[in-house]
This record gives C-alpha cells, structure tokens and sequence, in this order.
C-alpha cells in the first residue's frame, strides 16, 4: 500500500514495486487485491522517491501472533526459571493482538503511558489471501511493554495492555511465488547499532501448522495477520541487559528477502 507524498490518504492504494517506480492496481485494498480485485487493470504510476509507504494491511480482521521459535520461548522462561512446556512442541500457541493499532514503515510509534520497559520483537509475519492461504509475508514487530505485560501475566489470562498499543508492519508484502517465508536472515538494530540477529529457517512450527492452529473450528479472512513470534535473540527482553528503548530512539528490523521495517519511537 502506498499514498503519493502529494496527496492526504490514510489508507492508500496497492501498488507494485518494480525498480524505482510503483504501479498502482486497480483494487481498493490488499484484500480486495488477494480476491480477484485489480488483477486486471492498472493505474498511475509513481517514482518510489515520491509516494509514502503504508503498512501492507491498514485495517486487518485479525491479528494472532505466534510463538514458532524454540530459543526465544526457551530463554523467556529460563529466566523466569522455568522450563519449555510439552505441550508448546505439541500445539502452535497465540494471543490476539490489536487490529486498531496498525503502524507502518517511517511512522513515529508512541510510547505507552506507564512502561519503563518499552522492548522490540523482531518477527515475520504471512498475510492471508483467498481462500485462506498466504498471500504474502512481511516483517512484523510486536512492541511490547514488559512491565505491564508482566503484571498482568502473572493473573494467568494475556498478553493484553503489554502489547495492544502498537504492531508494525512493512516495509512492503512480497506475494507467496517470491517468497515462501522458510529462510532469511533477521536482523534487528537500533540507532544503527546491530542489537539481534537471527534466521527464520529456526521457525520450529511452520507457516502450515501455524494456518491449521489459527483456523480451526473459524475461517481465516484475507488480509488476516499471523505472527510468527519472535526469532531467537530477537528482543530486550532476551538479552537480560535492560537497554529498554527510549523516546527517539530509531528501531530497524530486517528480514532477508523482504526488506527493512523503520520506525521512531515518538
């Protein structure tokens, strides 16, 4: 999704990208686009330089994040001395996060009232199509507060006000026939400096195991987004140094493939 720098659009309008220019299709949204919608025609089209890039699902019907990565789930509960359950090797396990708190790519991120703790999660994330398969894939970073979340995780139900106040997405989606979201190095920095790397081949739950636990006993809609939780090493929260991020800090993550996902922290 893109808005020429011209004009005032919050939602814009699907583009493609080729080279340093950018087509615009005929459909109204992405998932419009996935079912059927301008696939026949196209519109204007725009130097890259010129438009603003949106996040590729402004408004999704859902947002379940997954928790695919065995070291991430692995170092979040040694520190908390506890081990990895059996049943997170048996069952995909997610939470819904907040279709109402969408971010893209350059967009300032406010800070949350009431955290000391703000984290990033450096993620991929697949966007559903027709018919309930991939479309596409994108980066995804799931904010987090850690000291809300930890609070209210200790009641037994969320994560809920520890991480609904913001998801980003982008900088673009890259359909399913250029990228099949199995490999790709990850990559998370802030204020240029390297803070995460890690590889999405490491994904112990693959995306068809993800789609079989997300849309059982429901229907999945296009433009949904599914989360694969975070990589190894792939926030604060892992590292155990306390280096939360601040008000101004720039948070870049990367994912091999598809490009760079940049926002401020307002």
């Amino acid at each position: 999704m893109f808005t020429p720098r011209e004009l005032s659009l919050e939602r814009g309008w699907p583009g493609r990208i080729e080279g340093d220019r950018v087509i615009q299709l005929a459909a109204q949204t992405l998932q419009s686009f996935f079912t059927g919608g301008g696939s026949a025609r196209e519109h204007a089209e725009y130097a890259l330089r010129d438009v603003v890039l949106r996040p590729p699902v402004l408004h999704p019907p859902a947002v379940r994040d997954f928790m695919a990565f065995e070291q991430h789930v692995a170092t979040a509960r040694r520190q908390r001395g506890a081990e990895v359950p059996q049943e997170w090797y048996e069952i995909p396990v997610f939470y819904f996060s907040n279709p109402a708190a969408i971010f893209g790519p350059e967009e300032a991120v406010p800070y949350p009232d009431g955290t000391q703790e703000l984290d990033y999660e450096l993620e991929c994330a697949a966007i559903i199509g027709a018919e309930g398969a991939i479309g596409g894939f994108t980066v995804l970073n799931d904010w987090s507060a850690r000291d809300l979340q930890r609070a209210e995780m200790r009641v037994g139900l969320g994560p809920a006000k520890g991480k609904d106040f913001a998801t980003s997405i982008g900088p673009v989606l890259v359909t399913a026939d250029e990228f099949d979201g199995t490999a790709g190095a990850m990559v998370a920095r802030v204020n240029g400096e390297e803070r995460s790397r890690g590889e999405l081949a490491d994904m112990h739950h693959g995306w068809q195991a993800l789609l079989a636990q997300a849309s059982r006993n429901t229907v999945l809609k296009p433009g949904d987004i599914i989360g694969s939780g975070t990589v190894g090493s792939g926030c604060i929260l892992e590292h155990g140094d306390a280096r939360w991020l601040q008000r101004g800090d720039v948070v870049e993550l990367e994912i091999e493939g598809i490009g760079v996902l940049r926002n401020t922290i307002a």
